[in-house]
């Protein structure tokens, strides 16, 4: 599934192809998404719905993709601010809606190889998934109009786990997929730790943590599809490392 970088997509790869992408740009813009306009109580319904079953819920702002463009390795899209009760509801619509939903995916790697992942808490809006620390960007991202992905990369990090990507040595390279308008633009973190060393940072972590997103996390030493409940993306990043050009 690896590009070689002299075979650069000019056009998006099949859903779960990992890709070489060298530059990205995602500018913000205060328009409203186009999938708010005119859905303004289906969203409001859907909220109540979802906080039902879910009261801890917070309709807190984040930042939704709309267009999107791929040219050779270069990803260029434009977000918009949206409530966190509206992306919800885009999640649920999917795929016969506009937008996409692009985020960074720190993927931590111990001194003795395992990739290190968090499982999410039961109150949070993915239950019991498993995949690494990340989360959606929001304005506190963006500068000058633009959004920094390395520093969302390292606060979702540090929030989630306590680790500090700076002690760590990045992969020099990014590569990226897409599957059902959601695109994970992701770099490898190596740290001098071992697995159990880490997990043990992250478990001294969620003691003090008084916004605990995440109930555990866990040393992963294989490619096995079913070895957790992982998101989506996890699978293909996991074969990509252990069986392909990473392993």
């Amino acid at each position: 599934m690896h590009l070689p970088t002299d075979e650069m997509p000019a056009a998006w790869p099949p859903e779960g192809q990992i890709f070489p992408v060298e530059r990205f740009e995602i500018r913000v813009s205060d328009a409203p998404h186009p999938f708010a306009a005119g859905r303004e109580e289906a969203i409001r319904e859907n909220w109540r719905a979802e906080i039902a079953a879910n009261p801890a819920l917070f309709d807190g702002r984040m930042l939704l993709q709309g267009d999107v463009s791929l040219s050779r390795a270069a990803i260029v899209t434009t977000a918009h601010p949206v409530s966190f009760s509206t992306f919800l509801l885009w999640r649920k619509s999917r795929p016969h809606v506009v937008g996409h939903h692009l985020f960074g995916l720190p993927v931590i790697v111990s001194s003795d190889g395992a990739v290190i992942a968090i499982r999410m808490a039961q109150h949070t809006a993915n239950p019991g998934k498993v995949y690494c620390a990340a989360g959606s960007l929001d304005e506190n991202d963006v500068i000058d109009g633009v959004c920094d992905l390395e520093a969302n990369m390292v606060r979702e990090v540090a929030e989630e786990t306590g680790l500090d990507l700076g002690q760590a040595a990045a992969d020099p390279r990014l590569h990226a997929l897409h599957f059902d308008r959601i695109i994970t633009i992701f770099r490898f973190y190596r740290f001098s730790a071992t697995a159990e060393e880490l997990l043990s940072a992250i478990d001294r972590h969620m003691r003090t943590d008084t916004e605990q997103e995440i109930d555990g996390a866990v040393a992963i030493f294989d490619s096995d599809p079913a070895r957790h409940p992982y998101a989506a993306f996890m699978p293909p990043v996991l074969a990509w490392f252990f069986d392909g050009p990473q392993g």
